[in-house]
């Protein structure tokens, strides 16, 4: 049974690569900065035209996201955006991080199909509402 198991997800894996760029397909498998952040500066959670949810918490230390995290209750591109934002976005400034855009994150990515490409602006927003929540958290 395992080997048909291995052989369906190699399948799996071959058509999605047909669709999706290995670092899309990578960030899906592997989520770089998944889960909760219970002691955060900043957080949001944003919701797009399709359902999906992104959660992002930050940690920020001298003006530096020192941490990161994300959840989501989405599909695999939702999934490969998120991880991407937070990729793209530790260890920033504030200021540089404020520059990451869905433009930053479908490139970094290596693309998604077009009827996904909402899913990078829901991470680039998630995020840009974090860094908001932590801005007025210290005025």
């Amino acid at each position: 049974m395992d080997s048909r198991f291995d052989d369906l997800q190699e399948d799996i894996l071959e058509d999605n690569l047909e669709i999706y760029s290995k670092t899309a397909v990578d960030h899906f498998m592997n989520p770089r900065n998944l889960g909760e952040m219970e002691d955060y500066d900043g957080f949001a959670r944003s919701t797009g035209p399709c359902g999906d949810s992104i959660s992002i918490w930050i940690k920020v230390k001298d003006n530096i996201i020192s941490e990161i995290s994300f959840t989501t209750d989405g599909c695999g591109p939702s999934i490969s955006s998120a991880s991407m934002v937070t990729a793209l976005a530790k260890g920033k400034t504030i200021e540089e991080a404020r520059k990451i855009g869905q433009w930053d994150v479908l490139n970094a990515l290596e693309g998604l199909p077009e009827e996904k490409e909402h899913c990078s602006l829901l991470a680039a927003t998630s995020l840009m509402k974090a860094m908001e929540d932590f801005s007025a958290s210290k005025n």
